[in-house]
């Protein structure tokens, strides 16, 4: 497995592991099954594990805390604040208070059932918050050796330039895939690569959509909350996955998954993708991906088999409730 480093000197497996699908969101999952993945995932070096309380509440932490307590020394884990919530589960609106991130920061450890966090993220700005008083918050947390690096998820480049000032932030996670492609075209990026901040990208398969297990809604649990977004809506979701055909037949001539192909484009953008799934045999399917060189022909013609006019339905967030910062 390659590495790449990120900011502030972190360095993660090319490839990540997004371990939230197997508690929450995509319908009952086999927990025997999610610790075997995550287990095998560090065996292939897909040690970069991310999680976030706001993942169950509380039980994606958990599991991984369980499944890999034995491989602490192996793996860069990273969870993240999130919404307010109670230790019973209940979840109140985005809280970026300096006392709610430290509450949240403990809680964390003590569900991982770890001394230090490699990378805590703040989940989502909290506007009634200024960001320099959660990263402050955050700061602190490294200076008692409680977190080694800090992160951001889904934050404007203005918001990103302003926790940058007060803390070296090490990632910023975005969704990033070839059906959303934002943060390439509104100044994220480039300003990510300007302030030395690593990239990091969630459902970078499209939520499923860029791999041959969701061909159909009926693929998808009856409590699964990729129902209830907008371009998995039953007419959107046919015109998404007719495009997707284009991208099959490239992956077809390169002689790999269509997963792979999308992962490829995505780490030939500088990003490290954090695919989520909760088989061993996707896990093995995923990690190819880190040997699938594409020319810069190939990574024009996917983006080109994949237009943004012909999306349809805009992109939402299932795993941030209280929405995204922009």
């Amino acid at each position: 497995m390659r590495q790449h480093t990120l900011g502030d000197g972190l360095t993660v497996s090319a490839m990540g592991l997004g371990a939230m699908g197997m508690s929450a969101f995509y319908g009952a999952s086999d927990e025997q099954e999610s610790i075997a993945t995550l287990r095998h995932a560090v065996d292939l070096g897909v040690t970069f594990i991310d999680t976030a309380e706001a993942y169950g509440p509380f039980t994606n932490e958990q599991l991984s805390g369980r499944a890999l307590k034995d491989r602490r020394e192996d793996i860069t884990l990273a969870t993240k604040a999130s919404a307010e919530t109670d230790d019973d589960g209940t979840v109140h609106g985005r809280n970026g208070t300096p006392e709610y991130i430290r509450r949240a920061c403990e809680r964390s450890l003590r569900h991982l059932g770890v001394d230090v966090i490699d990378l805590y993220y703040l989940h989502r700005a909290d506007p009634a918050v200024p960001i320099e008083d959660s990263v402050g918050a955050m700061a602190e947390l490294v200076s008692e050796g409680k977190v080694r690096h800090l992160g951001l998820s889904e934050v404007s480049a203005t918001t990103m330039r302003r926790a940058h000032a007060v803390h070296p932030i090490a990632a910023i996670q975005s969704e990033l895939s070839l059906f959303a492609r934002d943060i390439l075209h509104n100044g994220e990026k480039d300003t990510a690569d300007e302030l030395g901040i690593g990239f990091v990208a969630f459902s970078p398969l499209g939520r499923g959509v860029l791999t041959d297990g969701v061909r159909s809604l009926d693929d998808l649990a009856p409590d699964d909350a990729r129902r209830g977004l907008p371009r998995f809506a039953p007419d959107a979701f046919d015109a998404n996955r007719a495009l997707v055909a284009r991208v099959e037949a490239i992956a077809a001539d390169l002689g790999v998954t269509v997963a792979q192909v999308a992962l490829a484009w995505v780490m030939a953008e500088g990003v490290v993708p954090i695919p989520g799934t909760r088989r061993r045999s996707r896990v093995r399917e995923n990690a190819a991906a880190v040997d699938v060189a594409l020319s810069e022909d190939v990574r024009e013609a996917l983006r080109s088999a994949l237009p943004a006019s012909e999306i349809v339905g805009s992109r939402d967030g299932i795993d941030a409730p209280t929405g995204t910062d922009r």
